[in-house]
């Protein structure tokens, strides 16, 4: 079964069980721009009680909300209930929920009108506050005012330019205006939903029309990046962070980190040395040489040719070094080990077992040890 079989088998459930419940949201909207989608929401008329009273494997880590997570048949779905919201903390999310019995209540809550579309068990498509329009007209509209919506919840603002970048889609001027009348709620936001979002736009193939709205919306120092004067689109997102610039209250991991800090290393030189292929490997320097925008279709084939590729690759092991210097302090072993990458990647010394041994002896074992 596939995803979309699976999903109206579970509201065929919910139907016979005497409940509302619809596909909502992103699946829907991508279902008919038939874009593929795993983003897959249902909301429905029974309480997170009622839910888990109907299926086993449900957790309730947002029951506040009226939100469970479901898996079934290997999926996770993300369950609500039909809701109304009606404050919000720190405008970012809601202090006071009710439930209601009325889908039309529940979509109005929602962030833009491209998002409302329903979809029942039988696949039929439920539109009832005009999304089809939006999606055609590949235009992105909040349901209802937007300075409200984006008082209420300003990660909407970045969402809209999110959305915007990924669907190809044009922002409504009063989307717009109300991004610049807002824009300042953007500072409250925490850092983590700040890198969530602006991955997602670095990620897609249409990141320079986000950038472009960030750029022209004034939200770079808002947001805690600040952009190069050039920006060049890379096929990893990490490549897009390094030309960002992002303050150091953005967590990144460890792997994150070093791949910023190899790119930005090699960015110095402004070209890409057989050294830098050896030591950072071929698609940290393919993203650099796209930022540098050199030639980044020979970097594979540069890194095929190197000479050595690793330390096991030269033609004498540390053992047989040490025994060849009788060395006894075994720290200077990774300087000749350095050594010795440096000169044969250079085309200074010849990688065979010979020539490295004089190399070594005339070198070290007079000169150093």
């Amino acid at each position: 079964m596939d995803l979309l079989e699976k999903a109206l088998e579970l509201l065929k459930i919910f139907k016979e069980n005497g409940y509302e419940a619809y596909l909502v949201g992103g699946f829907v909207r991508d279902y008919i721009l038939e874009k593929e989608s795993m983003d897959v929401d249902i909301c429905t008329s029974a309480i997170p009680k009622q839910i888990k009273e109907l299926f086993k494997d449900v957790r309730l880590p947002f029951e506040q909300y009226g939100a469970v997570h479901l898996n079934y048949k290997k999926v996770n779905f993300e369950i609500t209930t039909y809701r109304m919201e009606i404050e919000y903390n720190n405008r970012r999310s809601p202090s006071k929920i009710f439930y209601t019995d009325k889908l039309l209540i529940d979509l109005k809550r929602r962030d833009f009108t491209m998002n409302t579309l329903c979809m029942d068990c039988n696949g039929h498509i439920l539109d009832l506050l005009k999304a089809k329009e939006d999606i055609e007209n590949h235009v992105i509209k909040t349901v209802g005012s937007a300075e409200k919506k984006f008082k209420e919840d300003a990660l909407r603002m970045l969402r809209a330019i999110r959305f915007a970048t990924e669907l190809n889609f044009k922002l409504d001027d009063e989307v717009k205006e109300a991004i610049l009348i807002n824009k300042n709620y953007l500072k409250g936001l925490s850092f983590f939903r700040k890198k969530q979002e602006l991955t997602k736009i670095f990620s897609s193939p249409n990141a320079m029309i986000g950038i472009n709205l960030i750029k022209e919306f004034g939200l770079e120092e808002l947001l805690g990046i600040k952009f190069n004067e050039k920006i060049v689109k890379t096929l990893d997102p990490i490549g897009m962070w390094v030309q960002a610039n992002p303050r150091s209250e953005y967590q990144f991991t460890n792997n994150e980190k070093n791949y910023m800090n190899s790119i930005l290393t090699i960015l110095k030189d402004k070209s890409i040395s057989d050294l830098e292929l050896y030591k950072y490997g071929n698609y940290i320097c393919y993203i650099t040489a796209q930022i540098l925008e050199l030639d980044e279709k020979s970097i594979y084939d540069r890194y095929d040719n190197l000479i050595i590729k690793k330390t096991k690759d030269i033609a004498i092991n540390p053992v047989e070094i040490i025994d060849i210097l009788n060395i006894k302090n075994k720290s200077f072993i990774k300087i000749i080990i350095k050594d010795l990458e440096n000169k044969i990647l250079l085309k200074k010394l010849q990688n065979d077992k010979q020539t490295i041994t004089k190399y070594l002896i005339d070198t070290y074992k007079n000169n150093v040890l």
